[in-house]
């Protein structure tokens, strides 16, 4: 019998790491991050936070606090792009785990501290703390979920990611509209932002209670604890040549990537491994996931509602939160079609649809608002341009970035990668305000652009990775002849990576069979 955590193993306990580990981290990132656009225009909080009041203001005064509100509500995105940094070295240094348990008592401090501020300064080392925290999770808990994971539901049990991403902008937008109805008051925005801390308790009670990293453990030469995690997680004996074989695959590709170098600035070079390449493609893929408008519906989809549409605040956040529903229920598709139809598919399909979306909502709210029809098209392309979104960018950039990264820098590639997305995400975030009220429906172009590279270049540069091991991937970039090789060779059949130790206990269990 395999070694048991929480009393189970094998798919129980992969259940069990989604939804005590991965949920919580990341229904934390989509609450934390979407929260604060919905309180902008609260009574109560224009009247604890003047510095940031754009409400009664107006003119010179009004910009200048549109700048400063956007700088509040981005330093969240500050504190996330340190966070993921700061894994490229305590990743590999301390482990997944501890790395987790640090992401999720950072936001527990920093959620505490946001929802008891009274002055603006505490707000934003709170706000900071909580993007710390959210940074760090973003990072280490795809890398560790990809490492844990077998060849064929990795890409099911890492989109997931997304989903839950999703619940959090969905929790969010409902738990905002119902404490607008109390109208005025503290309770407006303050118990909202208090109820994250019940999943940072989760997260932080629960991480201890399931196994490290193997590919993590056998980097630090601990192949032996190595072996009963990933049968645990296979749901196989110790000694049973599937586990023996992940292993000695693992090893292999270690003793691999130790010839040619591990260090940071490697990443800068091609050579056999193609570094160059592959890093290039996780920087890039971060980029679409920012610069094609995603985060610019979640966090500010109740001032598009209200300032670009024209609709009163009650229906925005309505609206608002029935976006974010639709946008959670749109991400089983993903769900469905990551392990189906493979990365390149879901990416293509929907940089098409976000790029298509984008253009509609650029022409539609260029008219005057008191054009009824147009208004009520352009809160229709916001919903489908959340039907898109899931499907290829919020769960799937994350998957792609661990897979396509060597084993010795897959936490340095992961969160350089991944500290791209937040680099991006600040600068959505800090822009937005001024861009809604100086050029409107102009800023919906530059998304669409965006958005119409990314089906060219995944179609020309993104290898599939579908139905390969971590190891056999790294396989098919270092067998490759070049880059632009490499989209070709994926699609031929993977050729599994079974070391000599693997092979002669398959032959010797063969030989004793009658």
């Amino acid at each position: 019998m395999p070694r048991t955590y929480l009393g189970v193993s094998g798919n129980a306990l992969s259940i069990l790491q989604l939804f005590l580990i991965v949920a919580p981290a990341f229904i934390l990132f989509g609450y934390n991050q979407a929260n604060i656009g919905g309180y902008l225009e609260e009574s109560d909080w224009v009247k604890t936070f003047p510095e940031i009041d754009t409400v009664n203001s107006t003119g010179s005064e009004k910009s200048r606090k549109s700048t400063l509100q956007g700088f509040v509500v981005a330093t969240f995105t500050i504190g996330a792009l340190v966070g993921s940094l700061s894994c490229s070295y305590t990743g590999d240094k301390f482990g997944r785990r501890n790395v987790i348990f640090a992401g999720g008592l950072a936001t527990l401090i920093g959620e505490v501290l946001q929802g008891s501020a009274f002055s603006l300064a505490q707000f934003i080392v709170g706000r900071v703390l909580i993007g710390f925290g959210v940074g760090c999770l973003s990072s280490i808990v795809p890398v560790w979920q990809s490492e844990t994971s077998g060849a064929k539901n990795r890409g099911k049990h890492v989109v997931l990611d997304g989903l839950f991403i999703c619940v959090g902008y969905t929790l969010e937008s409902w738990i905002n509209l119902g404490f607008f109805e109390f109208v005025d008051g503290m309770i407006t925005w303050r118990p909202p932002i208090c109820l994250a801390i019940i999943f940072s308790l989760m997260l932080c009670f629960s991480v201890y209670f399931f196994p490290e990293s193997p590919r993590w453990l056998v980097m630090k030469g601990r192949s032996e604890q190595a072996r009963y995690i990933v049968a645990s997680f296979r749901g196989h004996e110790e000694d049973a040549v599937e586990v023996v074989a992940e292993v000695s695959g693992i090893e292999h590709s270690l003793e691999e990537t130790k010839v040619s170098g591990s260090k940071l600035t490697d990443m800068m070079t091609m050579g056999k491994d193609k570094l160059l390449y592959r890093f290039a493609l996780c920087i890039l893929l971060q980029f679409y996931q920012q610069m094609s408008g995603s985060n610019l519906i979640s966090v500010y989809v109740p001032i598009l509602f209200k300032k670009n549409i024209g609709l009163s605040a009650e229906l925005s956040k309505i609206l608002a939160a029935g976006a974010m529903t639709w946008k959670f229920l749109s991400s089983f598709i993903a769900f469905v079609a990551i392990d189906r139809f493979g990365r390149r598919a879901v990416f293509m399909i929907s940089g098409v649809g976000m790029c298509c979306c984008m253009t509609a909502l650029a022409i539609t709210t260029s008219m005057d608002k008191e054009n009824k029809p147009a208004m009520i098209i352009a809160g229709c392309f916001i919903y489908l341009f959340n039907t898109f979104v899931p499907i290829g960018f919020l769960g799937a950039n994350f998957l792609y970035c661990t897979e396509i990264a060597p084993l010795r820098l897959r936490m340095a590639m992961s969160s350089i990668s991944t500290a791209n997305h937040w680099l991006w995400n600040f600068v959505v975030v800090m822009i937005t305000p001024v861009a809604i009220d100086t050029i409107s429906w102009r800023y919906f172009i530059v998304f669409a652009a965006v958005g119409a590279c990314i089906p060219l270049s995944v179609y020309f540069f993104f290898p599939e990775t579908m139905g390969r091991s971590l190891e056999e991937i790294e396989t098919l970039f270092t067998e490759a002849p070049s880059a632009m090789a490499t989209v070709k060779l994926a699609k031929q059949p993977p050729v599994p990576v079974i070391p000599v130790e693997a092979k002669k206990m398959d032959e010797a269990v063969h030989h004793e069979e009658p």
